[in-house]
């Protein structure tokens, strides 16, 4: 019969809990962040490609910001290294105020439900 000291079980135990823990944790933050994108529009793909590269899409799609504010954002991440062609800054700030403006319905996070993290465990 094998046999394993306390220390030998008591650290495959937190190990085994661990990369539950990890998985777990993973298998949501890799579920919410594929949920969100940015919407439809004329500069969709220029907000994808200039702010993308540094930030998840929950990052901006949060925001509601008036026209003087996101126009100050682009100039601001453009200083810090955001590539954004000098013809299409206009149609980016313009493409934000749209849709991410004070107008806009305010934010709500996406929630995820109780279970989900099982569900989506047993699909894989």
């Amino acid at each position: 019969m094998f046999k394993c000291s306390r220390f030998d079980f008591l650290t495959r135990m937190v190990t085994s809990l661990c990369a539950v823990l990890l998985y777990s944790t993973s298998a949501g933050f890799s579920q919410s962040s594929a949920e969100q994108q940015l919407p439809a529009g004329a500069a969709q793909k220029k907000a994808e490609a200039a702010c993308l590269g540094c930030h998840e899409a929950r990052i901006i799609v949060q925001q509601r910001l008036d026209k003087t504010a996101w126009t100050k954002e682009v100039d601001k991440m453009t200083k810090w290294g955001a590539e954004v062609d000098p013809k299409d800054r206009d149609a980016l700030i313009d493409y934000l105020n749209t849709n991410f403006s004070r107008e806009q319905p305010a934010y709500e996070a996406p929630r995820i439900a109780a279970g989900s993290i099982e569900k989506s465990k047993r699909k894989r």
